[in-house]
C-alpha cells in the first residue's frame, strides 16, 4: 500500500513538474530594441529629449554627392504609437535610394521603448523633418522636396508633419517648411472615437484624442498625398482614408486613394501572401507615377 501511494504521489508531482518546466524554458516574446545602426545606412542623431538620443538612419543613393540637391523619402515607421523602430521602415529609405533619392528612417518614442505618448511621436516626427531640411546641404537634398511617408501610425506621425499649426505636444513648433507631398499607407488620422485611438489611448481624455486628430487640425492647404488603403482592414477603418481623401479634395488639394479590396491591415504583408505581394507590387508602381506626375522623381 505505502509503494502504491509512492508512485501515485509521484505522478502528481510530474504532473505539475511538467508544465511549470516548458514554462520556465518556453521563449520570452521580445521587446523592441533601439537600432543604434541599421545595415546601409548611416545613423545621425536627430535629437536629444529626456535623456534620449533620437536617431535617423540615412540611405544614399549611387552617385550621390553633398552638392546633389536631390528629393528626400522620409518614412515613418508603424506600431499603434506603441512598438516597432526603423528597423522596419528602413525598406523605404532602401527603396527610394534606388530610386536616386535619399532616403530616410527616423525614429521617435513609442509607448514600449521611450515610455511615449502619441503627441511624443507626432513631435519627434516633425523634428526630424525640420532637422533633415536643416541638414539639407550637407545631406546633398532640396529641402523644398522631402515627401514623408508612414503607415499606420507612421502614417499618423507622416502626415503631422504637414500640419501648419503648433503640434499636440508641448514646445512642438509648426514646420518652417511644409514637405513636398505625402504618401501614407493604411493610416491613422482620425484618432477620436470614430477612428483609431480614441480616449482609451489618450489617458482617457476626448481633447487630446481630438488634438491629435489630423482632418480636425489640417489646414486648408495641404500638400499633395498619395493614401493606400484596404477595404477589410479592422485596425484603422478604410472609411478614414475616404473621409480624409474627401476632405482634402473638397479643400482644393490634390489627394490620391488607391484601394485594394478585402485585404486587411498592412495589406502589403507576406501575411497576405500572393495577394500581398501583388499589393505591394502595385503600390510601388503607383507611388513612382505619383512622384514623376510632381516632378520629384
Amino acid at each position: 500500500m505505502q509503494t502504491f501511494f509512492f508512485r501515485v504521489t509521484l505522478a502528481f508531482i510530474a504532473l505539475l513538474a511538467g508544465p511549470l518546466s516548458a514554462q520556465s524554458t518556453a521563449p520570452e516574446k521580445k521587446s523592441d530594441v533601439t537600432p543604434l545602426e541599421l545595415p546601409g545606412s548611416e545613423p545621425r542623431v536627430f535629437r536629444t529629449i529626456g535623456g534620449n538620443e533620437l536617431r535617423l538612419h540615412i540611405v544614399k543613393p549611387d552617385g550621390w554627392a553633398a552638392a546633389d540637391k536631390r528629393a528626400c523619402l522620409v518614412n515613418f515607421f508603424g506600431g499603434g504609437w506603441v512598438s516597432g523602430t526603423p528597423e522596419s521602415s528602413i525598406r523605404w529609405a532602401k527603396w527610394a535610394a534606388a530610386k536616386g533619392l535619399v532616403g530616410i528612417a527616423p525614429d521617435y518614442r513609442t509607448r514600449t521603448r521611450f515610455q511615449g505618448t502619441p503627441e511624443n511621436c507626432v513631435s519627434d516626427g516633425r523634428a526630424a523633418v525640420r532637422w533633415v531640411q536643416a541638414h539639407a546641404a550637407e545631406l546633398g537634398i532640396d529641402p523644398a522636396k522631402v515627401i514623408v511617408s508612414g503607415g499606420s501610425a507612421g502614417g499618423h506621425v507622416a502626415a503631422w508633419t504637414a500640419l501648419t499649426g503648433p503640434g499636440p505636444d508641448e514646445g512642438d513648433p509648426a514646420p518652417e517648411i511644409t514637405p513636398a507631398a505625402l504618401i501614407l499607407f493604411n493610416p491613422v488620422t482620425d484618432t477620436k472615437e470614430s477612428g483609431y485611438g480614441g480616449t482609451k489611448r489618450f489617458g482617457g481624455k476626448p481633447e487630446r484624442a481630438l488634438a491629435c486628430s489630423v482632418p480636425d487640425r489640417m489646414p486648408v492647404k495641404m500638400p499633395p498625398t498619395i493614401v493606400f488603403h484596404a477595404t477589410a482592414d479592422t485596425t484603422v477603418p478604410y472609411a478614414n482614408s475616404v473621409a480624409f481623401r474627401d476632405k482634402l479634395i473638397a479643400n482644393g488639394n490634390r489627394c490620391e486613394l488607391v484601394t485594394f479590396e478585402g485585404l486587411g491591415h498592412s495589406y502589403y504583408s507576406s501575411k497576405f501572401g500572393e495577394e500581398g505581394k501583388a499589393a505591394l507590387k502595385k503600390t510601388e508602381a503607383e507611388a513612382v507615377a505619383f512622384l514623376t506626375s510632381l516632378g520629384l522623381l
